[in-house]
């Protein structure tokens, strides 16, 4: 069950990379970030974002090894995976609600491919918005699934009001 959708726009990769660097600050512990999307449309550059505002650099699409694991500050483990490849049958053999269990953040991009997690978890859509003046922006949508969910939405869009930071 879906408790809300929010929805912003970054004009840039660099937004795009600062709404991540935010989510840093808000996002609990075992929580699970499923990414959705069209190719290109900024999945791994949030990821990318969260990344380097914990002194992770070197973020890669784990597209082909399908899950990169990264340790930020204070030890903090991030979970970056990508099921684009992957069959439904083939999703569950990562094992990635373990990740969450243990305490990682973990990022699934084209989660819609099959993953079904028990851990709290928001749901990030990327979309191309309409060219403005040779800008390309992403209309990135939120939700959660729960409240827990919820409530890291509730502060991360009290922190954004109306634009990134």
């Amino acid at each position: 069950m879906i408790l809300s959708r929010r929805s912003i726009l970054t004009e840039s990769e660099g937004e795009t990379q600062d709404l991540g660097a935010l989510l840093a600050e808000i996002l609990s512990p075992g929580t699970t970030v499923l990414l959705e999307g069209e190719l290109g449309a900024g999945k791994t550059t949030l990821v990318r974002g969260y990344c380097a505002s914990l002194g992770c650099h070197n973020v890669r699409s784990p597209s082909f090894t399908l899950v990169n694991i990264y340790r930020g500050e204070e030890s903090r483990r991030i979970v970056h995976s990508d099921l684009y490849r992957l069959d439904r049958r083939d999703v569950d053999e990562l094992e990635l609600e373990e990740y969450a269990e243990e305490g990682a953040v973990v990022f699934v991009e084209w989660a819609d491919r099959g993953y079904e997690g028990r851990s709290p978890s928001v749901t990030i859509r990327f979309s191309y918005g309409e060219e403005r003046e040779g800008v390309f922006p992403r209309k990135i949508d939120f939700s959660a699934g729960e409240d827990e969910g919820e409530k890291m939405l509730d502060e991360l869009f009290a922190r954004i009001e109306g634009g990134i930071p």
